[in-house]
């Protein structure tokens, strides 16, 4: 049996930081500049999604008290790494393979001579490894930020296994 697939999560509009740490822990995390919460919360619903919000308003709609969709109140008041450390330890989520930060795809290993012509020359040189992003086709490799990213994420993890989101 194959094992259940990560949690989404769909971030109101003033959660544009927690999603993109959000996913460079590895996790798929839509944000939409100005989303209408009636908007959030069916896509979320229909995407099986859970709503991360600092709104006390989605948080006391009976959809979301009835659990359609789950929803998580993260205080708007943290910074966005401190939103994310708080999301990963209440779903008790541990670090995955990290995503695209700008949109949340899954990342794919690239041939390297295959993105000669469209890597920086001095990165190039210097990278062995590259990745692209399924969704938005982004060009990635790990560079010198990428050992801060690393370290930030691992103080993000929560311990503990992961719990079965499933409804």
């Amino acid at each position: 049996m194959a094992p259940d697939p990560a949690p989404a999560f769909a971030c109101d509009a003033m959660m544009k930081g927690l999603a993109r740490w959000l996913r460079a822990c590895g996790y798929d995390a839509t944000w939409v500049y100005g989303i209408d919460d009636d908007v959030l919360l069916e896509s979320a619903a229909r995407e099986r999604r859970i709503v991360l919000t600092a709104d006390a308003g989605i948080m006391a709609r009976r959809a979301v008290k009835q659990g359609r969709p789950r929803a998580l109140y993260v205080p708007n008041e943290l910074p966005p790494r401190e939103q994310a450390r708080r999301a990963l330890a209440e779903l008790h989520l541990l670090l995955r393979p990290a995503r695209c930060m700008g949109c949340g795809g899954e990342l794919a290993a690239v041939d390297k001579e295959s993105v000669r012509a469209e890597a920086p020359p001095r990165t190039f040189a210097l990278v062995d490894s590259f990745q692209r992003c399924q969704r938005c086709g982004r060009l990635l490799w790990r560079g010198t930020h990428w050992q801060r990213i690393e370290a930030l994420r691992r103080g993000l993890a929560a311990a503990g296994p992961e719990l079965d989101l499933a409804p």
